[in-house]
């Protein structure tokens, strides 16, 4: 990827600039060229003569070069930090310079910085100028102009680089600095975000100064399909848009533009202005991923599939017969659970009872390969998958609910005929298994954009496979104003019946106080568990969770109210802007309350995160027990069965004890899952490395 220089103001100025791009030289593949000095300007970013009608980037492996410059540079933080704010006062003192300008006058001066970044890039000096224009569009346009530590970040995504910013310093406003720059220079711009809430909610946002700018904002929602409307929003100059749609979105492209054929008649069609079938996207030009560790980090684990539904045959009764199989097996004996890594193993006496069971059915279980995976899948239907806790059933259909968001999702299934398993065992009508047509990793695609940028909150523990994978550098901002966050600590009680009072009591106490509650819980039935312990308690709440999520805006809106308790999964993480009620500043702000450690301490993070934001007070605790599924998986049994003695015997110690318990438990799913990721992208280059001669793999 490519850098930018400062605008120069005084002998010191190139040494600045200079420092920057230094930390991401090592990131700038454009297309299949591989560029080693100063980048190419806009023309190498955006649809044209350069690079034809769909750029992207050749996913070449980086060299051992590249990989030394990077580590070397990503460990100078501070220098670019003190770079980049140099550069922010002096965008600012510009726009206070431009906000003297009257309407007609600062118009022209808009037109100008369109044409000397269209002619100049964004990686030079027209880049500064344009930053201040979009600052005082702002200013104009919301009544506010950006702090610097927004600034900051802008410039940082505009090189290519992640922006760690805390929760609540507007990461939304920021985002929209460096994707009106891009738009102004002509570049498809994506500013891409975790679901259709925020992608509205954003869109809404920051309309208001695109349109000032004369640029066009466009919506890619999951709720809405239809291929023509997406194809206006990918023509708009900046595009929000979810991470899975985007990508579903370009593997369309990508079997829209297989063959060399169809990659000719969509140059024609340009050529000509002819109607043949064209893509839905631009190309894969620049991209700002908003809450970059979800997206990049946890979604990564799996790989997106492009499929199609054939007819379900004989589906229906098959799964009922595995299900009918797996109920009459013996946990223990015909079969074991490793709950930690999600696996059923059969034993010898269980294949031998499946071969049993199933004597008279015929067909699939003719084969004895056949019958045992049959078995086993409606074993983790049983065991691994509960309803309301990984999916939920609404008007009768089975939808995955997304562990790191809490949302369900409608479009994804899982594979391998499990999912066919849970719709029987639920009663629902039972789906054929997806054919799949096209796949692609999220590795895969966001190293394909020419430009890479990002933000988030917590991306402090994957820094380095950010670098490592994505080539992605992060660079943590300050925050405005000194943190007021109180934390109330941690407690760990033996039972989840324990674990429940507890918080029930403490949202009690805080709405007494008047001050307003938020619970975090790990799952839909959690959840509902909870608020129907509160009705016994006659306390009024509100439960935001993947069943209830058609009222979210209102909930989160009045979240932050006095006395105000509101239950949610992580569906209230990342994102969410709770605003503080009148007089509950003055209380002490909001309170969070979790439930669960989740997988990954980032996550955890996020929900802290809606409490004392730009400088409100909050507090936060954590309340959790022995019984919690994350720690039930993942700790070693004798550390539970110690800190349970203890907990009975010696309060205090205990409570040390399972507190270390539940930090165990978290960095061994931290661990599994760095491991499945790599795996994945080892596999992923080895298989790119197989089919190099026949074509992409995707």
């Amino acid at each position: 990827m490519s850098s930018s220089q400062a605008p120069r103001s005084g002998a010191r100025s190139e040494p600045q600039a200079s420092e920057v791009e230094k930390v991401v030289s090592a990131n700038r593949d454009t297309s299949k060229v591989r560029v080693l000095g100063r980048s190419p300007g806009s023309a190498a970013l955006r649809p044209g003569i350069t690079l034809g009608s769909y750029p992207e980037r050749d996913e070449a492996a980086a060299s051992w070069l590249d990989r030394i410059a990077l580590r070397w540079n990503g460990g100078r933080p501070q220098r670019v930090l003190d770079a980049l704010s140099r550069e922010a006062e002096r965008i600012e003192q510009r726009r206070a310079q431009l906000a003297a300008l009257g309407a007609d006058a600062f118009a022209e001066a808009t037109r100008d910085a369109r044409r000397r970044l269209r002619r100049e890039g964004v990686d030079g000096p027209a880049a500064g100028e344009a930053l201040a224009l979009v600052c005082e569009t702002a200013r104009r346009a919301l009544g506010t102009p950006p702090f610097s530590v927004q600034i900051i970040g802008g410039i940082a995504i505009l090189r290519g680089m992640l922006a760690e910013m805390e929760t609540g310093e507007g990461k939304t406003l920021t985002a929209s600095l460096p994707a009106a720059t891009a738009a102004l220079a002509g570049i498809p711009t994506h500013v891409v975000t975790v679901n259709d809430y925020l992608v509205a909610r954003d869109v809404d946002w920051m309309r208001p100064i695109y349109a000032a700018l004369g640029l066009t904002v466009g919506a890619v929602l999951d709720a809405d399909p239809d291929p023509a409307r997406r194809r206006a929003a990918y023509r708009c100059d900046v595009t929000y848009a979810t991470n899975k749609q985007i990508a579903f979105d370009y593997l369309r492209d990508r079997l829209i533009r297989r063959d060399r054929r169809a990659r000719l008649r969509n140059e024609l069609r340009d050529v000509l202005g002819g109607e043949c079938a064209a893509p839905l996207l631009r190309g894969l030009c620049f991209a700002i991923v908003d809450e970059a560790d979800s997206v990049l980090i946890d979604e990564a684990r799996t790989p997106l599939i492009l499929s199609r539904t054939p007819e379900a045959g004989g589906l229906t009764a098959v799964s009922v017969e595995a299900l009918r199989v797996a109920r009459a097996l013996a946990a223990g004996r015909d079969y074991s659970v490793n709950y930690r890594e999600r696996r059923i193993a059969l034993s010898d006496e269980g294949a031998a009872r499946v071969a049993e069971l199933s004597a008279g059915f015929g067909g699939a279980w003719a084969s004895r390969q056949r019958r045992e995976e049959l078995a086993m899948l409606g074993v983790s239907a049983l065991c691994l998958y509960a309803r309301d806790e990984q999916y939920v059933v609404r008007n009768g259909k089975v939808q995955i609910v997304d562990p790191n968001t809490g949302r369900a999702m409608p479009d994804r299934s899982w594979e391998a005929g499990l999912h066919q398993m849970i719709e029987a065992k639920e009663g629902c009508p039972v789906t054929a298994p997806h054919e799949a047509l096209a796949r692609i990793s999220y590795q895969q695609f966001y190293r394909r954009y020419l430009r890479l940028g990002g933000m988030t909150g917590t991306a402090r523990e994957v820094t380095g496979e950010l670098l490592r994978v994505y080539r992605l550098p992060a660079l943590r901002i300050p925050t405005r104003l000194p943190c007021a966050r109180h934390r109330c600590g941690e407690r760990v009680l033996a039972t989840a019946q324990e674990k429940w009072a507890a918080v029930v009591a403490r949202a009690a106490e805080m709405a007494a106080r008047g001050r307003p509650t938020l619970i975090g819980t790990g799952s839909v039935a959690a959840s509902e568990e909870l608020s129907r312990r509160l009705h016994e308690r006659d306390l009024a709440h509100r439960v935001l969770n993947a069943r209830q999520d058609a009222e979210e805006a209102q909930v989160v809106a009045q979240a932050g109210e006095r006395g105000r308790i509101t239950v949610a999964t992580a569906m209230a993480g990342r994102g969410t802007d709770i605003r503080l009620g009148e007089g509950v500043r003055e209380l002490g702000g909001l309170h969070v309350i979790a439930t669960a450690r989740a997988e990954a301490r980032r996550i955890d993070r996020q929900l802290i995160g809606r409490c004392a934001r730009q400088g409100d007070p909050g507090s936060h605790e954590l309340i959790t027990s022995l019984d919690d599924d994350l720690i039930a998986s993942g700790c070693p049994t004798w550390l539970r069965r110690c800190a349970r003695w203890l907990l009975a015997g010696s309060p205090r110690l205990g409570e040390r004890v399972a507190v270390q318990c539940g930090a165990v438990a978290q960095r061994v799913a931290e661990r599994r899952h760095a491991r499945i990721r790599r795996a994945l992208v080892d596999d992923e280059e080895h298989l790119e490395a197989l089919l190099a001669l026949s074509g992409p793999s995707e």
